[in-house]
């Protein structure tokens, strides 16, 4: 498989199979497809393996898309404004990543549950208890909110990142959180409580606008209430498109 990345701010991922190979991805990620390539839904692996996407806000069911002829292309395509990252796994690797994150993969690769056993950075680190789990050996792409920055982190090296910027880490890094110092930058600061800690050694992959960032930033232009004069059904209805977007981003 060899795969091209393309597109500016709404980017897919175009891959060129040989035949007999195959690519995996969530429900709705394909946006075109050669006709030598064939579609077979799955649960992937079970009525578990079924739950445990359903919390982490993924699909129930994933697609499996075989390739029959050699350099046969199919691509696949984010959700919203962002980028692709490209993530080669070696056998026995593995990725933990945020929830909604993972867009396709290619490969002995497979998805399961991550389960965040601090309670702190559960309840306050804004990752929640359940994360993505991506291990095997192949290549994964994950979707980026904004821009990807990595982070090569050594053993006992600490990176601190606000709430919703973490896209994936490496399996032997740690997760939690830590309280802002100070009671002028707890109020003030305009961050919050707390910030998310990532531990080394490992790789870290941060983002650069994160879908809630993008939401806050949209609702202060979104119209309030309904004005009935005809003068105004213009802006009511694009009021009413201005809500279903920020509805849908909200709901990611």
């Amino acid at each position: 498989m060899t795969y091209e990345i393309k597109g500016g701010n709404f980017p897919v991922v175009e891959c060129k199979l040989k035949n007999g190979e195959k690519m995996i991805t969530e429900s709705g990620s394909m946006c075109w497809m050669d006709p030598t390539i064939k579609m077979d839904t799955t649960t992937g692996g079970g009525l578990g393996k079924m739950v445990g996407r359903m919390f982490t806000k993924e699909s129930l069911f994933q697609n499996v898309y075989t390739s029959e002829k050699d350099d046969s292309k199919i691509a696949f395509g984010v959700s919203c404004p962002g980028s692709i990252a490209a993530i080669k796994l070696e056998k026995g690797q593995c990725v933990v990543c945020q929830k909604s994150a993972f867009l396709a993969a290619y490969g002995d690769i497979e998805l399961s549950v991550f389960f965040n056993k601090k309670i702190g950075s559960a309840l306050f680190g804004g990752e929640g208890f359940l994360m993505q789990k991506v291990q095997g050996e192949g290549m994964v792409f994950l979707e980026i909110d904004g821009s990807s920055v990595p982070f090569d982190l050594k053993e006992g090296e600490k990176l601190i990142l606000s709430t919703g910027y973490l896209v994936s880490m490496s399996e032997t890094c740690s997760i939690d959180i830590e309280m802002v110092k100070g009671v002028k930058n707890i109020f003030l600061g305009g961050e919050g409580l707390f910030n998310t800690v990532i531990t080394g050694p490992g790789r870290v992959i941060t983002q650069t606008m994160p879908l809630a960032r993008t939401a806050d930033s949209l609702i202060n232009y979104l119209p309030l209430g309904n004005n009935n004069s005809s003068s105004n059904s213009t802006g009511s209805s694009v009021a009413n498109a201005a809500g279903s977007i920020f509805k849908s981003l909200t709901n990611k």
